[in-house]
């Protein structure tokens, strides 16, 4: 069975923002690994645009880089929008029942499917299929934004907490 994880870097004060916490190289070789090792991920439809930029090749990148974008490019990726008519090469698009959707998955698969997007989050919370949240949080404060949890935080228990380069730290969390 799958164990479906919501992880994203956020601020001190609970914003999620990729534009204003910048990703260090052992942060950013924690990122490779980690979508390496998943079976797959659940992506909003805003992130997942976010995301559709590592479809397509570009001549600046570096080795780092080049190494995510194969591992990315390799997950099977589902999307969940009802505006979206299309989606991008190993993607599915999952347009209704996403819960029925998403309990298949869980049911049929192994390893961690990683969830992108506090919205997508919140729907799964509330449904109860999100098995652990992982908090990246970066000594930054942004004071707005997108928050790390779209709706009341639901009730967690910390499981561990690890250090990620010089100055990121990951808590682990799972449903209390």
């Amino acid at each position: 069975m799958a164990k479906l994880v919501f992880g994203m870097n956020q601020s001190l004060d609970g914003y999620v923002d990729h534009e204003e916490m910048s990703t260090g190289p052992a942060l950013f070789r924690h990122w490779i690994e980690h979508v390496r090792d998943l079976t797959g991920s659940v992506y909003g439809r805003r992130i997942y645009e976010l995301m559709r930029y590592w479809d397509e090749d570009r001549a600046e990148w570096s080795a780092e880089q080049r190494e995510f974008v194969a591992a990315w490019r390799r997950q099977p990726k589902w999307v969940v929008s009802r505006s979206l008519e299309s989606v991008g090469p190993n993607a599915t698009l999952v347009g209704d029942d996403i819960e029925t959707v998403i309990r298949d998955l869980k049911a049929r698969l192994a390893g961690e499917i990683a969830v992108a997007g506090p919205e997508l989050a919140r729907s799964l919370t509330e449904l109860g299929l999100v098995d652990e949240y992982r908090l990246y949080l970066h000594p930054v404060v942004l004071g707005r934004g997108k928050p790390f949890f779209a709706g009341p935080r639901p009730p967690l228990r910390l499981v561990s907490t690890d250090r990620v380069g010089e100055d990121v730290i990951r808590l682990t969390y799972a449903p209390a």
